[in-house]
C-alpha cells in the first residue's frame, strides 16, 4: 500500500508542527472524554428520577466492579496502540495489520471469559464492599445484565485503541457520540416508556456499546487503507498479542491498584461526616472535568512517541514532550486559577449548604495547584509509555500512589484532619513527578522500545544512534503491506 496514500487517512504525527499534532490528536480525545461524562451523568439523572434513590445508588454501587473491569480494558487497548502507533511509524503495515487481527479476534475469548467471571462475582463483590440490603438487587442485577454484553464494551475498546494506534482519535469519537445518543434515546424508551426498570437502563448501555463496535467494524472495513476485518483471513499472532498484553497489562493493573487506594482513601474520609464527604464528591466531580485535557494530551504524547520511536525519529520525541509540557501546563494554570476565583460557585452546582460549599472549596484550593507537577508527571509516564517501558510507569504510579498518598493521608488525617487527605493528593503528584522525570531524563526508557526489540528478532534490524540530537537509522524495515 502506498504509504502517501495512508497518510492522507491517518494522522502521521512524525512530520509537521509536534505541538500542533499533539494538540489536534487531543482535542478528540477531550470531547469523547466530555461524552463518556455525560453518558454516565444521563444514566443518573434517568434511574434517579424515575425510579429512586434506591435505584441510583444501585447503578453507584455497581461502579468499582465496572471499573475494575474497564481498567483491564484500558491496558489492553494501551498496548495496542503503543505497537500499532510504533509500527505505523515505521511503516511496517503488515504488522499493524497482524495486531490488529489478533486483538480483534481475541476479543471473543475476552468477552466470554469477562461475561462469565463477572456474573459469578457480582453477589460476592458486593457483599464484600458492605452494599445496603435495600441496593443489593438494583446493583446485582444491573451489573448481570452489564456483564452479559461484555462483547460490545471490549470490541468498543479494542477498535479505538486500533484507531488511536495508527493516529486517528476523532472517528472513536464520532463512535461515542453517536453511542451516547443511542443510550439516551433507549434510555427513555426502556425506563420510563416501557417500564423495564433497571433492567432496561442496563440494556439501553449494552445495546449502545454494542452499537459503537459494530460501527468501528463496519468503518474499518469500507473506508479504512489498511484495516479489513474478515474472519475468513484474520491470523492471530500470539507473539505480537503477548507483546501488547505485556505493553498494556501494567497499565491496566495499575488502574485496578488505583481504584483500590480510591476505596482506602474514602475510607479515611468518611469518618469526618457528611458534610466532608458530600463536598468531596462535588469537588472530585470538577476536578475530575479539570484532569480531562491533562490526561487526554497524555494519550497523545503516548501516540506521538510510539509513532515517532518506530520512524526512528527520537529527536522529535524531545520536542514533542517539551510541547506537552507547554500546553498541559498552561492549561493546569488556567484551570488552577478558575477553580480558585469560582470554586465556591461551582461547588454550589452539587449542594446550596455553607458547610459543604466552604469544605468543598478548600478542597480545590488545595489540590489545583498540584495540577502543575501532575503535568510533568504524565506527560514524562507518557512518553516512557509509547517506547513500550510499561513497567517503569506502573513502578512510579504505584510507588507514588501507595508509598507518599496513602500513607500520607492517614497519617496527616490523625494530625491536621480532612485538609490532610485533600495535601495528601498533591504530595502523590510531586513525588510522581520527580520520579518520572528524572527516569526520563535518565534515557532507560529507550532501552525497552519494544518495535526494536521485536524486529531485531524477526527481520535483523540494525540500529545505530549516532549522538542524542539525531535520529536513528534502520536497515531492513519493511515499508508496505502486501494486498
Amino acid at each position: 500500500m502506498d504509504s502517501e496514500k495512508t497518510n492522507k487517512k491517518l494522522n502521521d504525527m512524525t512530520k509537521g508542527s509536534e505541538a500542533k499534532a499533539i494538540f489536534m490528536f487531543s482535542v478528540p480525545l477531550l470531547l469523547g472524554n466530555v461524552f463518556q461524562q455525560m453518558y454516565s451523568t444521563v444514566d443518573g439523572i434517568v434511574v434517579g428520577r424515575v425510579l429512586g434513590a434506591e435505584a441510583l445508588a444501585g447503578v453507584g454501587a455497581s461502579f468499582p466492579i465496572l471499573f475494575l473491569i474497564i481498567a483491564l480494558l484500558m491496558g489492553l487497548g494501551m498496548g495496542a496502540t503503543v505497537l500499532i502507533s510504533q509500527f505505523y511509524g515505521a511503516g511496517d503495515y503488515d504488522s499493524v495489520v497482524k495486531i490488529a487481527d489478533s486483538v480483534l479476534l481475541s476479543n471473543i475469548v475476552i468477552s466470554m471469559v469477562l461475561s462469565v467471571i463477572g456474573i459469578l462475582i457480582t453477589d460476592p463483590f458486593l457483599d464484600l464492599l458492605k452494599t445496603p440490603a435495600e441496593v443489593m438487587p438494583y446493583a446485582s442485577l444491573y451489573l448481570k445484565v452489564t456483564f452479559t454484553g461484555m462483547i460490545g464494551m471490549v470490541g468498543y475498546n479494542l477498535t479505538s485503541a486500533i484507531l488511536r494506534g495508527l493516529g486517528d482519535s476523532k472517528t472513536p469519537l464520532y463512535f461515542l457520540i453517536l453511542s451516547t445518543a443511542i443510550n439516551l434515546i433507549l434510555l427513555l424508551l426502556f425506563v420510563p416508556v416501557l417500564g423495564m426498570g433497571i433492567t432496561g437502563a442496563a440494556l439501553a448501555t449494552v445495546i449502545a456499546q454494542l452499537c459503537s463496535f459494530i460501527f468501528g467494524i463496519v468503518y474499518l472495513n469500507k473506508t479504512h487503507p489498511l484495516i479489513r476485518i474478515d474472519p475468513r483471513h484474520m491470523k492471530f499472532d500470539r507473539k505480537l498479542f503477548v507483546e501488547s498484553v505485556r505493553i498494556g497489562l501494567p497499565s491496566g493493573f495499575q488502574q485496578m491498584l488505583v481504584s483500590v487506594s480510591m476505596i482506602i482513601i474514602q475510607a479515611i474520609i468518611n469518618p469526618f461526616g457528611t458534610a466532608v464527604i458530600a463536598a468531596v464528591t462535588a469537588a472530585s466531580r470538577i476536578q475530575q472535568f479539570a484532569f480531562m485535557p491533562i490526561m487526554n494530551i497524555n494519550m497523545a504524547m503516548s501516540a506521538f512517541a510510539g509513532q515517532n520511536i518506530g520512524a526512528g525519529k527520537m529527536a522529535r520525541i524531545q520536542k514533542g514532550y517539551h510541547a506537552a509540557l507547554k500546553i498541559s501546563g498552561t492549561i493546569a494554570v488556567v484551570l488552577t486559577l478558575v477553580c480558585s476565583i469560582w470554586g465556591r460557585a461551582m461547588i454550589g452546582w452539587f449542594n446550596s449548604d455553607s458547610e459543604v460549599i466552604m469544605i468543598g472549596h478548600e478542597f480545590l484550593l488545595i489540590v489545583m495547584p498540584f495540577l502543575i507537577p501532575a503535568c510533568v508527571m504524565f506527560m514524562s509516564m507518557a512518553t516512557i509509555r509509547g517506547a513500550g517501558d510499561a513497567m517503569a510507569t506502573l513502578t512510579i504510579s504505584m510507588a507514588a500512589l501507595w508509598l507518599v498518598r496513602v500513607p500520607s493521608a492517614l497519617i496527616l488525617a490523625h494530625t491536621i484532619g480532612y485538609r490532610g487527605v485533600f495535601l495528601a493528593a498533591g504530595l502523590d503528584w510531586s513525588a510522581g513527578a520527580i520520579m518520572a522525570f528524572l527516569y526520563y531524563r535518565s534515557g532507560r526508557w529507550k532501552k525497552k522500545i519494544s518495535i526494536d526489540r521485536i524486529m531485531k528478532k524477526e527481520e535483523n534490524i540494525i540500529i545505530e544512534p549516532e549522538d542524542e540530537t539525531t535520529d536513528w537509522k534502520r536497515e531492513g524495515c519493511s515499508h508496505g503491506r502486501n494486498q
